[in-house]
């Protein structure tokens, strides 16, 4: 192609193309030929003159000439589409590679990486002499399969019977506080006492703590957690066992010292077998059980769903606030748990609970069974 040849830019190209560049949301390479189309309008630069300026190659600017004469201004801004690197897996391979890892890891592995899918591929293809970790991770991000994740599953079996609890559960959080009848949820929680055997070095400037890997194991302390629905109140008992009588006596420490002016306390638990009033009458005399289990009333959560104790939530704050460190004794710990309670009921720190019924038969709908009654038609 003669230079000579080129055809001038009319005024409504050389005004689209400055539109194009005065916008902003051209891509890097449309925007070097814009330029190149403009500089090189009526013969106003030389090749080499437009490839110092911009900078670029001068077989660029010829090939955005070329193409300006031979489709105009759109075709001289758009370029071939590229075909790219031919795939490296057939159709064969990548099915192959898919059932893979979306089988049981080899024994020893808990879980599929992508070093090992792409081990076990060769070996199972034999027109396959390697491929890459790489490959496998394009492979499987198409398929949007992600075999090293594991996603925890709350909700399992959901019947009339869940659907009853947990709308109960429910009502109870969207009342409105009255301490008559207060609403108290409660769980228990395992801490493991671990002993430091060499005293651990604190921080200092340029170096962190440190801390031995050698460590001594003092046995379990069990956490009985209670805490308020409708109020910022919290309070944490730490036993040395979990038996029905460490239930019991939480229970009448929840009456007598906690809320003796209420009329009824409801309960929000759990159904772990200690955690009913057959525990009172194990550990009292049965006139004091009797006592203790008329200002309870206990509303449990449905089986698998543990989520829907507001407790829970209280709990993991409390792990990760407190307990996340070795703690080598039950007094220690019981100590350091009073002191972070203590904080949080002085900070009034409450729990935004936002779900509730409407949401829940909106949310999941599908899990509702349906009436066996036609309410249209009346009873006979």
């Amino acid at each position: 192609m003669n230079r000579h040849d080129i055809e001038a830019l009319s005024t409504a190209e050389r005004a689209q193309l400055e539109a194009l560049l005065q916008g902003g949301t051209l891509g890097a390479r449309t925007m070097k030929r814009a330029q190149i189309l403009l500089m090189a309008d009526g013969l106003a630069h030389t090749d080499e003159q437009i490839a110092a300026a911009l900078p670029t190659s001068t077989s660029t600017i010829f090939r955005t000439r070329r193409r300006l004469v031979e489709g105009g201004v759109d075709h001289a801004l758009s370029e071939k589409r590229r075909p790219g690197a031919k795939r490296l897996l057939n159709a064969c391979q990548e099915a192959t590679l898919v059932a893979l890892a979306c089988s049981t890891p080899p024994p020893g592995r808990c879980r599929w990486t992508l070093q090992l899918l792409a081990e076990h591929l060769v070996l199972m293809c034999d027109d396959l002499p390697a491929v890459s970790s790489d490959t496998v991770g394009r492979r499987l991000k198409e398929k949007k399969i992600k075999p090293w994740l594991k996603k925890m599953w709350c909700l399992r079996k959901i019947n009339a019977e869940f659907i009853a609890r947990m709308e109960d559960i429910l009502e109870l959080y969207a009342e409105a506080p009255d301490p008559r009848f207060p609403v108290v949820c409660f769980d228990e929680s395992l801490k493991q006492l671990i002993d430091e055997v060499k005293a651990p070095r604190p921080v200092l400037p340029g170096h962190p703590a440190q801390q031995d890997y050698h460590y001594q194991r003092n046995g379990t302390a069990k956490i009985l957690f209670f805490i308020d629905a409708h109020r910022p109140w919290r309070e944490v008992m730490v036993t040395e066992n979990r038996t029905r009588a460490e239930f019991a006596l939480a229970m009448k420490k929840l009456v007598d010292d906690f809320y003796p002016d209420a009329d009824k306390i409801r309960v929000v638990l759990d159904n772990l077998n200690t955690h009913n009033a057959a525990s009172l009458y194990t550990t009292f005399p049965a006139a004091e059980a009797r006592r203790i289990a008329r200002r309870i009333e206990f509303h449990y959560t449905p089986k698998h769903a543990s989520w829907l104790n507001m407790v829970e939530i209280e709990i993991g704050s409390l792990a990760r606030q407190c307990l996340d460190r070795r703690i080598g004794d039950l007094h220690t710990l019981q100590r350091e748990v009073a002191a972070w309670v203590k904080t949080r009921n002085s900070q009034g720190a409450t729990i935004n609970w936002l779900f509730d019924v409407k949401a829940a038969r909106k949310k999941m709908a599908r899990h509702y069974p349906k009436p066996s009654i036609n309410q249209s038609k009346p009873l006979r």
